[in-house]
């Protein structure tokens, strides 16, 4: 795994630009990003009391463009109405929500529950990787990380088990990538909603796009 050009440096500075850049409040005239929103999602005030329900509220904070991944219809139709029990029961399975730095290990036997979760979703309809991880984050946020086509192609460029990947970077020398996410998202000025993956996750999609550079650049006009 290759960490983000924003968490490489011994500076946090880069990490804080783009992460204030990317939670900044949206502007209503199509500036900003509206991923910025996923995390605190809430239109109907559910989700404290649904942490192992899959909700509309769930499914609207991928297809509503926050995260540009709308879940197809067929698989809406299992997660909130054939199949709801069933993925009740995985979640309930699952656990509460947790530090994956803390976890003993990522294994496919160690971590049953969660490659339970993610073999049931990636079975539905029109769902694929980057949508199955989305909304086990929704659920999980400190405990599943996001994964997409940017960071597939930048931090995760040929692994072959991208949470084995990151558990032991999180882990390494001490838990320190994980404390130093925890630092960066206090100097951005974030609460603990964000978690530390997601923070993980936004310099790391920051970075693989133009808009890191971006931001920088910005950052630095007069």
């Amino acid at each position: 795994m290759k960490l983000p050009i924003s968490l490489q440096e011994e500076s946090n500075e880069r990490a804080v630009v783009l992460l204030t850049t990317y939670y900044s409040p949206l502007d209503g005239r199509n500036a900003g990003f509206t991923g910025g929103r996923f995390d605190a999602f809430d239109p109907s005030s559910r989700r404290s009391a649904s942490t192992n329900t899959f909700t509309s509220d769930d499914l609207l904070s991928l297809s509503l463009s926050l995260l540009s991944t709308p879940v197809p219809g067929r698989a809406a139709l299992e997660l909130l109405d054939r199949q709801r029990r069933r993925f009740e029961c995985l979640l309930e399975d699952l656990g509460p929500d947790r530090d994956l730095v803390t976890e003993a290990s990522v294994s496919e036997e160690q971590f049953a529950p969660a490659w339970a979760l993610w073999r049931a979703l990636d079975a539905l309809p029109g769902m694929g990787p980057t949508r199955v991880s989305k909304l086990m984050a929704r659920k999980r946020p400190r405990l599943i990380p996001i994964f997409d086509d940017v960071l597939a192609g930048t931090v995760f460029a040929g692994s072959a088990n991208q949470w084995q990947d990151l558990w032991c970077s999180l882990r390494d020398s001490g838990s320190a990538l994980h404390q130093r996410l925890i630092n960066v998202r206090g100097q951005a000025d974030l609460d603990a909603s964000i978690s530390p993956l997601r923070v993980f996750d936004v310099c790391a999609w920051m970075d693989g796009t133009k808009n890191g550079d971006i931001a920088m650049a910005r950052s630095t006009s007069p």
